[in-house]
């Protein structure tokens, strides 16, 4: 349905694809991945016809159409919300407003071309288009009241959910979409991930989100040594294979027929574990005719995260009593209470983001609350990150030097160990001695991680982790939660980290707590709490 021919990408000396060839085909989901740089957004804007490549060409099949997921928030301000949705397709809405105009300024002489409009108007549901935007909408959480007002008067987040709508609009025979679930709630995502896996043409996605890229892809589709490589699979298949193919190659005492049993069992657990209803049967089978060789070591690099404490916390980790805080926006929260025990790790969520980020704030005493007290048990040491990390960087200083602030002891404060470590975060040779200015989103949180880990705290408090990391540190940094002994508190949209790091879910209300020992999609499900969380924000 799609190709792509010879396609080559260079900036300069810098080459990002080499000779491309590939295909998309009709009822598959790629997910594409790659390291930072490797030019996952540039192949979609390539695919998309919003960029042109060096040399070669893409091809999408005669009367096949595709949709994309704009990146523009500002594009469509002047236009109702719901024609905005309409006109995703684009074909269609150029009829209507063709048809519009003619019944405008109706003659004799224009009725035989508003025929032909009508019939061609009908053969694309043009007449159920307006319902259907609606109900897309509504299903994305845009109140029906909401559909007529200009897309100028959405917040951030709401226009995200009508771009999105316009995307996902009239069936597209080609759908490529770059982040689709930021900004997006825990309800929205579940019900995109559904709707994408019952959706039988082609997706073409990039995204950090894990639980998202196994619960949609059928294919991973990795961008490695300039060139894009398609594995059957979702993304968890895809890494854990690699890393076990990665072992493999460095045990060379191995036999070559113990290898080939491993990867195959591999192979038959992950075909038996196949999640989605629709993608079950044609994944189980697309495993199943994998072969050996087709699973290869992958050449990312991972960040070495390992949280150690220097010493371990009592049974007493924090009270917090009473709490209460508000903003311009008016009341965060109030009547907070909780009792932190030792191994608690805890994913505090609210549907309020900015209620999370300013608990934080307070209990790690950075700012004072309305009411209320909180109280760390004297064993604790504490160690955070939090969701704008900005202030820590606002200076000259190399990384060497950045990190030197937080070294332990003097050998720690030495150049050669200091570079060591700075290496296994992925910032090798000259990188070190990069100033703080001059640093992106990721690398910010990875010296913050650095920090973290210099301070061996016994407690880590974690506001949204995942901001700005690449999915190799995401990973690195959730397998090393799940391993830490200590107490974490954190808050997090990142699905995976939820379900795998949290054993006890606390949601922040203006109206009190909601508290409970269990999984994160347990909670999620449960309808008791469901009906509980529409009390507690009524």
């Amino acid at each position: 349905m799609l190709s792509v021919s010879n396609l080559s990408v260079q900036f300069g000396k810098r080459v990002l694809f080499d000779e491309v060839n590939t295909q998309f085909t009709q009822g598959n989901c790629y997910g594409i991945i790659g390291a930072n740089g490797a030019g996952k957004s540039t192949f979609l804007k390539i695919l998309a016809g919003l960029q042109d490549p060096t040399s070669g060409h893409v091809h999408l099949e005669a009367g096949k159409r595709m949709s994309v997921l704009t990146q523009d928030h500002y594009a469509y301000d002047e236009f109702p919300v719901l024609e905005t949705v309409i006109m995703g397709n684009k074909e269609l809405f150029a009829i209507k407003k063709e048809m519009d105009a003619l019944y405008a300024d109706y003659t004799d002489e224009n009725a035989e071309r508003i025929g032909e409009l009508q019939v061609t108007f009908e053969e694309m549901g043009g007449w159920t288009a307006e319902s259907d935007a609606a109900s897309m909408l509504s299903n994305l959480g845009i109140k029906e009241e909401m559909h007529y007002t200009l897309m100028k008067d959405l917040d951030g987040k709401q226009k995200v959910r009508v771009l999105l709508s316009q995307c996902l609009f009239g069936n597209p025979d080609v759908l490529i979409m770059d982040e689709p679930t930021n900004d997006l709630d825990y309800e929205t995502i579940t019900w995109l991930e559904n709707f994408l896996a019952n959706f039988e043409q082609t997706v073409i996605v990039v995204s950090h989100d894990r639980h998202f890229l196994d619960s949609v892809c059928t294919h991973i589709s990795d961008i490695d040594f300039a060139k894009i490589t398609h594995f059957s699979g979702n993304y968890t298949f895809w890494y854990e294979s690699s890393q076990l193919a990665a072992r493999q190659r460095s045990q060379q005492n191995k036999k070559a027929s113990e290898k080939a049993k491993e990867l195959q069992d591999f192979i038959a657990r992950f075909s038996a574990n196949a999640s989605k209803a629709k993608q079950t049967t044609s994944r189980k089978k697309m495993l199943e005719k994998l072969k050996v060789e087709d699973i290869k070591p992958s050449s990312r690099r991972y960040p070495a995260i390992i949280f150690e404490r220097d010493r371990e916390a009592g049974d007493q980790i924090l009270q917090v009593e009473g709490l209460k805080s508000s903003n311009d926006e008016g009341l965060l929260f109030d009547k907070i209470d909780i009792n932190l025990n030792k191994g608690d790790k805890v994913a505090i969520i609210s549907k309020n983001s900015k209620a999370t980020s300013a608990f934080y704030q307070i209990i790690t005493g950075n700012t004072k609350a309305e009411s209320g007290t909180y109280k760390w048990g004297i064993t604790t040491t504490q160690s955070y990150l939090p969701s704008d990390n900005s202030a820590f960087f606002d200076n000259d200083l190399t990384l060497v030097d950045w990190l030197r602030q937080w070294a332990q002891t003097e050998v720690e404060k030495e150049d050669v160990n200091l570079r060591g470590f700075l290496g296994k975060m992925i910032f090798s040779g000259e990188e070190a001695l990069k100033t703080c200015r001059v640093l992106s989103g990721g690398e910010k949180v990875r010296c913050m991680l650095s920090k973290m880990m210099m301070t061996r705290a016994n407690v880590l408090l974690i506001d949204e982790p995942t901001n700005h990391l690449d999915l190799e540190s995401i990973t690195a940094f959730n397998n090393s939660l799940k391993k830490f002994p200590g107490t974490i508190i954190f808050t997090t949209h990142d699905h995976e980290f939820c379900q795998t790091v949290a054993n006890r879910i606390i949601e922040i209300t203006p109206n009190g707590v909601i508290d409970k020992y269990s999984t994160f999609d347990d909670y999620m499900n449960d309808p008791k709490i469901q009906e509980q969380r529409d009390k507690m924000y009524a």
